[in-house]
């Protein structure tokens, strides 16, 4: 796919979440299948540049391109400081946060809250763009700040006229979170309207679920979240099955396991060790639900504290899963939505 001058592998794109996409989860998405993942939000307080959790979020060393970043924030002048800045460090791509319904950041009117303000994302949308003109600005949105006024097509004029390249839209409002069913129609709806490429995001939980919002909405890509969580091989699944119409084999256990151990590596040596440890914990804990046995080997897992204690509970569990089961087979009705607030 060819996605603001760059050549991706597909057009399923991994949503920016907030203490999830990090740069192990991005590179691995990215190994399973995803053609583009963007990074959880910067700040864009200059203040904060210096602290450890902003400059992790803008580490990209060894990263696939094309690199892109979201930035939240909602003074013009300074998400324009935050773009150069970025683009400084290696981002390729900017995507500016317009979505994100946790409390803290529309209290301080970042993410969503400032789908209630027109001519203020028009003011943020020009100063970004005009602040990084060699580098491509897309923007995250939701379909409005609530049912009773959803202004995404007014969004879209606004983003189209400021030079914005492509539009993600999360087919809620914010005052729905993450409840409900997503809006395809309004999906549709905008994508009818546009004239730059638009990402449909929003409960795209299996390769059925994505052949049905691509046909139902027209978008271009898919942005896929939650349903990630511990599972990054669904980019390769839809992949394989929006190219055959037909389902690959769930994977097997043993390459699962070995998928899960490399992951933590990558969290350790990224985090350091006690953070990593911690980190880590929310991670084992959405690769194994639903999963045989894996309620009580969860909350075993949550109190060990060390790397090597997390390890041998892992390497226990998965060798017992794969005695009884060659290839991963889920109880019904268990998934992974519990989910912190992210900014899906």
């Amino acid at each position: 796919m060819e996605f603001v001058g760059f050549s991706l592998r597909n057009n399923l794109f991994v949503a920016p979440m907030a203490g999830v996409t990090d740069r192990p989860f991005r590179q691995l998405c990215k190994k399973m299948g995803a053609g583009l993942a963007v990074s959880e939000m910067v700040t864009s307080n200059s203040l904060l540049y210096g602290s450890a959790k902003t400059q992790r979020r803008a580490n990209h060393d060894g990263e696939v391109a094309p690199i892109a970043v979201q930035i939240a924030g909602s003074i013009p002048a300074m998400m324009a400081e935050a773009a150069r800045h970025n683009v400084d460090r290696g981002a390729q791509i900017i995507d500016i946060n317009m979505g994100c319904p946790a409390k803290k950041i529309c209290n301080v009117m970042a993410g969503s809250a400032l789908l209630k303000d027109e001519p203020l994302v028009g003011k943020i949308l020009e100063a970004v763009v005009k602040a990084v003109p060699e580098t491509p600005v897309t923007l995250k949105i939701r379909t409005g700040w609530d049912k009773t006024s959803r202004n995404a097509l007014a969004i879209l004029k606004i983003a189209e006229q400021s030079g914005i390249q492509a539009l993600a839209l999360h087919g809620r409002t914010r005052a729905c979170a993450y409840s409900g069913d997503a809006e395809y129609e309004t999906i549709a709806a905008v994508k009818a309207e546009a004239q730059i490429p638009i990402i449909a995001n929003g409960d795209i939980t299996t390769p059925e679920k994505a052949r049905l919002v691509l046909d139902t909405t027209g978008a271009d890509a898919l942005m896929i979240g939650r349903a990630a969580q511990g599972r990054p091989w669904l980019f390769r699944e839809i992949e394989h099955y929006l190219k055959t119409g037909t389902h690959l084999m769930p994977p097997r256990v043993g390459e699962i396991h070995q998928i899960l151990l490399e992951h933590l590596d990558d969290l350790y040596a990224f985090y350091g060790v006690d953070t990593g440890v911690r980190v880590a914990r929310k991670h084992i804990s959405w690769y194994t639900r639903g999963l045989v046995g894996s309620a009580a080997f969860r909350y075993h897992m949550n109190q060990l504290p060390d790397i090597a204690q997390q390890q041998q509970a892992i390497n226990t569990f998965f060798l017992n899963l794969a005695e009884h089961q060659e290839h991963l087979n889920y109880i019904p009705h268990e998934n992974n939505s519990d989910a912190e607030e992210l900014a899906a």
